[in-house]
């Protein structure tokens, strides 16, 4: 019997508008994400991608057109909120996601959300900084810390939850190319889909294997850009590297 395999995210004609504009931030927009999904959106700003993840957590209501996650449509903040929890949003700015004294705590406050006790949250962020390679932070003082050390604990206190799908928004904004390295060794070492914006092209074909475009409220799907390994021989050797 042949498995149909169903997109963990699915937007279908999704409309938006800011109250008050009759301008269309996302019009009539079309998206599927598949499980191990990586793609990446490029954009100008204002085009409606920080708009369109915010749809997708029910951060924004459309105006028309219909979400499924998971399977299940959602519309309400009931419905969203069943399924927040599994999807990981690293906002553009760390400093919005960030808010307790110290960085174990904040990686720890969504596991406490979600009910392990205090022993078990603790533990499981510790887990998530050392994987990261961070476990030297796990006591400093989170509003101290540099824009980039901010950036790998925000994105650690997001995977601490044990998220199916990320979406990240703008991920080496300020960061350096060592942070920057570092955030795409971490990417490339998950398991789960992600979406990514970023205005950066090589860093997009770096952790993604498709690349669209957004224009006028739309994912111009048939802008597509793909991204392919493949080895052959050249004078740095055999090895596995990315062409687009």
């Amino acid at each position: 019997m042949e498995i149909i395999k169903k997109p963990v995210i699915k937007l279908e004609k999704i409309s938006f508008s800011y109250p008050g504009s009759t301008v269309r931030i996302l019009d009539a927009l079309d998206l599927e994400v598949y499980a191990r999904d990586r793609i990446g959106l490029i954009a100008p700003n204002g085009s409606g991608k920080t708009t369109l993840f915010h749809t997708i957590m029910g951060l924004c209501r459309p105006d028309a057109g219909t979400i499924e996650i998971f399977g299940r449509q959602v519309s309400t903040e009931h419905e969203f909120q069943a399924v927040r929890s599994k999807i990981g949003l690293l906002f553009q700015d760390a400093d919005d996601q960030l808010f307790c004294p110290t960085v174990v705590d904040d990686v720890a406050f969504g596991p406490l959300n979600l009910g392990l006790s205090p022993d078990k949250a603790r533990l499981r962020a510790q887990k998530i900084l050392s994987d990261l390679g961070i476990a030297d932070l796990e006591t400093a003082i989170t509003h101290r810390l540099s824009g980039g050390q901010k950036r790998l604990v925000a994105l650690a206190a997001v995977l601490a939850m044990e998220p199916r799908v990320l979406l990240l928004d703008e991920p080496t904004a300020g960061l350096d190319n060592q942070v920057k390295a570092t955030l795409v060794k971490i990417l490339n070492s998950l398991d789960i889909a992600h979406v990514v914006i970023s205005h950066e092209f090589n860093f997009l074909t770096s952790v993604t294997d498709r690349v669209f475009s957004m224009e006028n409220g739309k994912i111009l799907t048939d802008d597509e850009v793909s991204v392919h390994q493949h080895e052959h021989m050249h004078k740095l050797g055999n090895r596995p590297h990315k062409h687009i």
